[in-house]
């Protein structure tokens, strides 16, 4: 098995684009959370074992290139599935009395709070990673059923784009996309989305949430050992 203990540099930029157009690419698919492991073993699509080895505190970002051949222009290119997260909105709870709006804002974070469940709040949005199955955090909100809030899923990518690098970091552990853009937009614009309720559980009206869409080889230091590894799967 090769190890590979350095990143080449990354699809999104615009060297490699060129590079990489009309190449066979060979995608190894990784998790949000295997995305923030330096020492794994993979295999990718193509079959090809690898091991990677980067330094400590390195983490791949979607699009990095671990391998590439010159001659027979074929790459190995990190392809990361970054997990669902749940959307919370309290746009509603302007319209509501102070008193009823700060009640509602303290029970999200204490129902938040009491799962443990990290969150970036933009705006009158709170996202939280779905860490568990989506039906399980929906039956939490519903049982907390926090007046003047509602919730969607929305799959990771789409939120992904709507971040900084912080806010990225703190909601996929550093899986971000390589090359992606910040917007200051609200999410609930986008029309993003696949399910959404009121905090009380019932589904609410169109009007409520507007959701819709969604040679040479060059290569890191590469060793044909990897005892001295000591990696897990």
């Amino acid at each position: 098995m090769e190890i590979f203990d350095s990143i080449l540099g990354n699809a999104a930029d615009g060297a490699w684009k060129e590079r990489l157009a009309g190449a066979q690419v060979d995608w190894l698919e990784l998790s949000q959370w295997d995305a923030q492991k330096n020492r794994f073993r993979k295999k990718t699509e193509g079959g090809r074992s690898m091991a990677v080895a980067l330094e400590r505190g390195q983490a791949l970002r979607d699009g990095d290139i671990l391998d590439w051949d010159e001659a027979g222009r074929r790459a190995v290119v990190c392809r990361i599935r970054l997990s669902p997260v749940m959307a919370v909105d309290m746009a509603a709870l302007g319209g509501r009395p102070r008193e009823e709006a700060l009640a509602s804002a303290v029970r999200l974070g204490h129902a938040l709070g009491n799962q443990h469940w990290p969150a970036v709040v933009q705006g009158s949005t709170v996202f939280v990673p779905v860490s568990t199955d989506e039906k399980v955090m929906a039956s939490v909100m519903d049982t907390h059923a926090v007046p003047g809030i509602s919730y969607v899923f929305l799959s990771g990518e789409d939120v992904l784009a709507l971040l900084d690098e912080h806010e990225a970091r703190l909601l996929f552990g550093g899986a971000e996309q390589g090359g992606h853009h910040h917007v200051h937009e609200p999410l609930l614009s986008h029309g993003f989305g696949r399910e959404h309720r009121h905090g009380d559980g019932s589904v609410p009206h169109s009007h409520d949430i507007d959701c819709g869409p969604h040679g040479r080889r060059h290569r890191g230091r590469r060793h044909g050992h990897h005892k001295e590894l000591g990696c897990h799967g």
